[in-house]
């Protein structure tokens, strides 16, 4: 009895296929779930007066405009901004945006934490 050398090679690809449509699958809840969480939508982790990073928080949310490194970007150098800017002036940039920059990245309750952090930036 003789073998079809090419069933081995079809099951081969049929598996392949089904290891790629499932991967896909899974990306794809991957990205909507993440989509849920960039609209306010998926679980969130809340971060308390208490747990608030501000270095973390940067890090996340504003380094992408001013930089990893502070030094600017889209966004203005926050290299030694306070002691060009009181904390009320930053602290109120941070609460209303300024320019390009939106309002509402930072909540009220982390507000002072932040301006506080960036006052110290060298």
């Amino acid at each position: 009895m003789n073998r079809n050398p090419i069933i081995p090679f079809l099951l081969i690809m049929v598996f392949g296929i089904g290891l790629v449509f499932f991967l896909s699958l899974k990306g794809l809840n991957d990205s909507e779930q993440a989509a849920k969480e960039k609209k306010g939508g998926g679980e969130k982790t809340e971060q308390t007066a208490e747990t608030f990073d501000p270095e973390g928080f940067f890090k996340q949310t504003c380094a992408g405009c001013h930089g990893q490194n502070y030094e600017g970007g889209v966004g203005p150098s926050l290299k030694g901004v306070g002691k060009k800017l009181s904390k009320d002036q930053i602290k109120n940039i941070i609460q209303n945006g300024k320019g390009a920059m939106p309002s509402g990245l930072v909540s009220a309750d982390h507000a002072d934490q932040m301006a506080d952090w960036l006052m110290k930036l060298k």
